[in-house]
């Protein structure tokens, strides 16, 4: 088990995060919680460490969205990732600490400033086998290497303007389906070692909690001011990771 005080400063509030947003509180919130745990473990590990517990929140928001969501896209985007998650691991050997912090950077200030500088409202966009297909594979490829599908994912679901609790609930229905399916790669890849479950041991409490509070609160909190923190938040520790990642690629 890690015994680091300082990750469980930072995994405990990554964990809550990334189930508030399972139960469609927040919705992209959960691309700090790799981020986060990463400034103090490798970025692989902290992966390694999620997944388990992201298991058990979707097991938890599939229950909570029964019902609700969007067949006719599921149909679509699940193959594509599916095809993201081969290529990812196919490609995982290749993929050094340094750079997966590069790739966790580019996405965290990528996903800020899209944030803040894209305020106009998009036309909306209907069902595409073409752009699920490749968003929904990006979506596979960077959710297997750092839990950071929802980015990708949301460019093709967003402007299709669902309903809220259908929207919500296609997400939490897909990345159910995607984690369920990162296991096999994982565990083949021997990221599934007794000090990454037992601290997935010590966390899992935390799971259904951040997921039915983010269940609870997705029609009752207004969410634009923690937005605006959290993506702060991302924006800072995705320049930090840019530049470890660099850094260390370079050195």
């Amino acid at each position: 088990m890690i015994e680091d005080p300082l990750f469980y400063l930072c995994a405990i509030p990554a964990v809550l995060i990334f189930g508030m947003s399972k139960g469609g509180f927040g919705g992209g919130m959960s691309v700090v919680s790799v981020p986060l745990m990463a400034l103090v473990v490798p970025p692989f590990q902290a992966a390694a460490v999620l997944l388990p517990l992201l298991v058990v929140m979707d097991i938890v928001a599939m229950w909570s969205f029964r019902g609700e969501c969007s067949k006719d896209n599921l149909k679509i985007i699940l193959p594509g990732a599916v095809l993201g998650i081969l290529v990812a691991t196919l490609s995982f050997q290749y993929l050094s600490d340094d750079l997966i912090r590069l790739l966790i950077g580019v996405i965290a200030v990528s996903f800020s400033l899209n944030y803040w500088l894209n305020k106009k409202s998009r036309k909306t966009r209907g069902i595409s086998r073409i752009r699920g297909t490749f968003w929904g594979a990006l979506s596979g490829f960077t959710s297997f290497s750092v839990h950071s599908g929802f980015p990708p994912l949301s460019v093709y679901m967003l402007p299709q303007q669902l309903d809220k609790t259908i929207l919500m609930g296609t997400f939490a229905w897909f990345f159910a389906v995607v984690n369920f399916i990162k296991l096999i790669p994982y565990f083949s890849l021997g990221q599934f070692d007794s000090t990454n479950m037992m601290t997935s041991l010590v966390l899992v409490p935390l799971a259904p909690i951040g997921v039915r509070l983010g269940f609870y609160l997705l029609n009752r909190v207004n969410v634009r001011q923690t937005y605006q923190i959290l993506y702060f938040f991302l924006f800072v520790v995705g320049l930090n990771l840019l530049y470890k990642g660099a850094t260390g690629i370079i050195h």
